[in-house]
């Protein structure tokens, strides 16, 4: 329900407005003076404020002045009986979206709310399109020309123009975030949001709210109501990373919404529509889960209509010159360095690393090697390299999980414990570093 603050100071006006406009649905409150009018603003931000210009203790004027400051983004129209020129110019150069004479026409009241919602929604898309399009996702980005990439371009493709679900799956730090977001801008809704949901950083209560979006008062700290990320999303894409931590109970309602392709905010009662194309993605074995009771299976199906699966680094090692040329230069227009030079041997130890976290693991230990390098060359004593530990995973062949503590382990020893440049190194959230090593029972390394 979208919520109207009126700031009005005539009590038949003040009463006659919030009776319409409350019988249109909206949740109403009122203010009688300009004070108590920015103290309601910032208690409780409203959808839209209705201002009168005249009130008896602070100029309408200053009223608005001080929302803006609060909120530049906040929506008012502005309500006069004196129709004078300087007043109109001096509000919409404050921000006012309108500027209506009383005595109010109920129909241009309602014409004018119905033009400010329309802004305001055209105004939360823009800004998730301007955060996006500061980078470029093409196919052009992801690098490699072995058989298992080639495969991957292929499915890109095939998929782009399509409303399809897609489930993509691989280990940790393969580039799945830049496979869809490759997806969705070589679509026809690349204009469109791209909204991505990191489903194991968020607390179960609160995923549920970021997806659906909540109504005020739905609990404690709902002081307002929100959108969630479908209904941002439009016909755009709702990214799920890391989907195998979705619990059940969210599972059954994200179940839903992919089947009726309509959702409730939470605390709310309207029914909302949402066209957004869903790209899952997970580093997780979903049928193993499914195995274990902790995935359901037609949520699986529902969301693998299209499977792709990333390669690991180590399976396609001939992609890691072009790889390593490519970060390279990506490090060096970041940190306006000019370290370009690899010698054969330096590249040759790339090359036969395991890369236990992939390309996340290679753009790190290469930002590193720039970061320390005195001239124009990548050293190899500058790559933060253990040969000796490495040498255990380039012929032993063990489970993945297996890799992934150990590797854990790792980082959080050369860290010497410090969980927040850990989850920096790892580009991982701290919640999920934290469960990693509850659930590995690691050592924290601190010396």
């Amino acid at each position: 329900m979208r919520s109207i603050l009126i700031i009005e100071d005539d009590p038949l006006v003040r009463k006659t407005l919030a009776s319409q406009l409350a019988k249109k649905g909206f949740e109403i409150t009122v203010a009688e003076t300009g004070e108590s009018g920015v103290r309601a603003f910032g208690e409780a931000p409203p959808d839209l404020v209705l201002l009168d210009v005249r009130l008896p203790d602070i100029d309408g004027l200053e009223v608005l002045r001080r929302i803006k400051e609060r909120n530049r983004r906040a929506v008012i129209l502005i309500m006069t009986a004196f129709d004078d020129m300087k007043t109109t110019v001096e509000a919409i150069k404050l921000g006012a979206y309108e500027y209506l004479v009383k005595p109010l026409n109920m129909t241009e009241l309602d014409l004018a709310i119905d033009k400010a919602f329309q802004m305001r929604a055209l105004e939360e898309k823009v800004s998730y399109l301007v955060e996006e399009k500061k980078k470029e996702y093409t196919i052009d980005n992801i690098i490699g020309h072995s058989a298992g990439i080639r495969s991957v371009f292929k499915l890109i493709g095939s998929v782009a123009n399509t409303r399809a679900n897609i489930l993509i799956q691989g280990e940790s730090g393969t580039g799945k975030e830049l496979v869809a977001k490759a997806i969705h801008y070589n679509s026809p809704y690349r204009d469109e949001p791209f909204i991505v949901i990191n489903c194991s950083a968020i607390q179960d209560t609160l995923l549920e709210s970021e997806l659906f979006g909540h109504v005020k008062g739905a609990f404690t700290d709902a002081v307002s109501e929100t959108k969630g990320k479908f209904e941002i999303a439009g016909k755009g894409t709702l990214f799920l990373d890391e989907v195998g931590d979705v619990s059940p109970n969210l599972q059954s309602k994200l179940l839903r919404v992919i089947e009726s392709r309509d959702f409730m905010k939470v605390g709310g009662e309207k029914v909302l529509k949402t066209e957004a194309r869903i790209i899952a993605a997970t580093n997780q074995n979903l049928k193993a889960l499914i195995d274990k009771g902790r995935f359901r299976e037609d949520l699986f199906y529902r969301l693998k209509v299209v499977e792709i699966t990333l390669p690991a680094l180590r399976e396609r090692r001939e992609d890691i010159p072009d790889m390593v040329d490519y970060l390279l230069e990506k490090i060096n227009r970041d940190l306006r360095r000019h370290v370009r030079k690899v010698p054969p041997e330096v590249m040759k130890t790339l090359i036969d690393l395991p890369w236990r976290g992939n390309v996340r693991e290679l753009e790190n230990a290469l930002t590193r090697a720039v970061i320390l390098a005195k001239g124009d060359v990548v050293l190899k004593e500058n790559l933060p390299l253990e040969p000796d530990e490495r040498k255990a995973f380039s012929d032993e062949l063990v489970p993945l999980e297996e890799v992934e503590k150990k590797y854990i382990q790792h980082v959080l020893s050369a860290v010497r414990g410090s969980k927040t440049r850990a989850s920096q190194i790892l580009q991982i959230s701290r919640p999920t570093l934290d469960k990693k090593i509850k659930e590995f029972g690691l050592d924290l390394g601190e010396t």
